[in-house]
This record gives structure tokens, C-alpha cells and sequence, in this order.
């Protein structure tokens, strides 16, 4: 009888743990879960409170980045930029005109600042 070759022996390692995809899955899972729930927390604590300084003001620049080519031509950039940032945190829902999309933006403005 030959000696069966070291590679042949199909036992587990009982040093080589035994990899569980459920254990990776429940993580990432978790994980996703967890970016979720905080991004959430921070536009409700962070983000949207800035907002509430000049309202009126953030939606007028907004409304000129939703309108316009090159709503800032040559003057600062920067209102524009943070009027744009609400199209991520509040976007603007399948065929809404801008009008009631900027009520809408308007509306949460209002409840985030009270």
C-alpha cells in the first residue's frame, strides 16, 4: 500500500478557523446600516441647521442653480455652492417642477429650523 500525499488529506486544520460568509455579510451589512443612520443624523444636526440663517437667501441661490447655465457668472461662488449642496440632501423628485420642489426645500428649511 502507498502512502497517501500530505495535499490528499481532506480533514480540516483545527488551526485554520472555518470561514462563515454569514458572519462577513451580517457585518458589511451592519456597517452599511450604520453610514445610513449617521448620514441621517447629520444632515438633521449639521447640515440643515445652516440653512436657517438666511432661508430666503439659500433658496433664491438655488433656485439660480437649478435655472441657470452660469447662475454665479462672475460674482463669489460660494452661496451657490451651499444653495447646491441641498439638491443631495433634499433631491428633487421625478418630473417636479422647480417651483414645487423649491416649496418643498422651503417647507423642510422651515421644519428643521424650528
Amino acid at each position: 500500500m502507498k502512502p497517501q500525499h500530505p495535499s490528499i488529506n481532506h480533514l480540516p486544520d483545527p488551526l485554520i478557523p472555518e470561514f462563515k460568509p454569514w458572519r462577513l455579510i451580517g457585518f458589511v451589512f451592519f456597517i452599511l446600516l450604520a453610514i445610513s443612520f449617521w448620514l441621517k443624523w447629520y444632515t438633521g444636526a449639521v447640515s440643515m441647521p445652516r440653512y436657517c440663517k438666511d432661508p430666503v437667501g439659500t433658496l433664491h441661490y438655488l433656485e439660480k442653480v437649478l435655472t441657470k447655465k452660469t447662475p454665479a457668472k462672475n460674482a463669489p461662488r460660494r452661496p451657490y455652492l451651499i444653495a447646491a449642496k441641498l439638491i443631495y440632501l433634499i433631491p428633487q423628485l421625478p418630473n417636479e417642477s422647480v417651483e414645487n420642489y423649491l416649496q418643498r426645500v422651503q417647507m423642510r428649511i422651515g421644519e428643521q429650523c424650528r
